[in-house]
């Protein structure tokens, strides 16, 4: 489907993600040409998506190989997929809205396949468990990310972590993304803030590099901060914080 030139813009996260069909690509490449706002923008979305998907990386057990292909010959095979028909051209717009997320959603999901392969050694109760904990992290994720006014910030705190904040207002949530973050003490946690005219409220852990969706509403929040607490968290920031970084406007 064809895009006016005025549309460009809105393309910026489906071609960053691979979701442009070759011809809408290559009238983009050239939009990028003339588009400094544009070419910044999906800079940041494909390092973005990258950092995402390496944060919920695991890797899979030793024996898990082992077990996978011992227990294939037990599996169902499924039935053929029949292709679907093509959909009308008018539909165009809403399939390529669905995509980004999708897409989106995938880069992030291929590398948790490795930490769905080591859940493997578990009972399937807990697999399944774990797997649907894991889609809705996606859901919540991709769902931030494919906002049409995502925003992006990135930053370094001062453990040396790689941090990153995604942020919609439309979805008033905001994602946060760490790499590279120390392993905290035994007994303590890292807990993340939302700076409200200098109110620091509580907006989750994280223990380890990963992504998770902040708590609470980042509407008119002026930054995002971590620091390191006792386990279980604080009402309150107890030690100077790691980092406080500011949100896009």
């Amino acid at each position: 489907m064809k895009h006016h030139a005025t549309d460009a813009h809105t393309l910026v996260a489906a071609y960053a993600l691979g979701a442009l069909e070759d011809s809408e690509r290559e009238d983009f490449a050239a939009h990028l040409q003339t588009c400094e706002a544009c070419r910044q923008e999906a800079a940041e979305f494909e390092a973005t998506a990258a950092r995402l998907a390496a944060a919920v990386s695991q890797p899979p057990a030793a024996a898990s190989k082992a077990q996978v292909m011992a227990a294939i010959d037990g599996v169902r095979q499924l039935p053929p997929r029949i292709p679907a028909p093509a959909a009308h051209p008018a539909s165009g717009g809403m399939l390529r809205r669905r995509a980004v997320p999708l897409a989106l959603a995938a880069c992030v999901a291929a590398a948790a396949l490795g930490g769905l392969a080591a859940w493997q050694t578990q009972n399937g109760q807990d697999l399944k468990q774990q797997t649907r904990q894991v889609q809705r992290q996606l859901d919540a994720v991709s769902a931030v990310l494919a906002a049409p006014d995502a925003r992006t910030v990135h930053g370094r705190a001062s453990n040396g972590a790689v941090t990153t904040v995604v942020t919609s207002g439309r979805q008033n949530k905001a994602v946060f993304s760490a790499a590279g973050l120390p392993a905290p003490a035994a007994g303590r946690t890292y807990q993340l803030w939302l700076d409200h005219g200098g109110t620091m409220r509580p907006a989750g852990l994280i223990d380890h590099d990963g992504t998770v969706v902040l708590t609470g509403s980042p509407a008119d929040a002026a930054a995002v901060g971590l620091t390191l607490e006792p386990a279980g968290g604080s009402p309150r920031p107890t030690t100077d914080p790691l980092l406080l970084l500011p949100l896009p406007a």
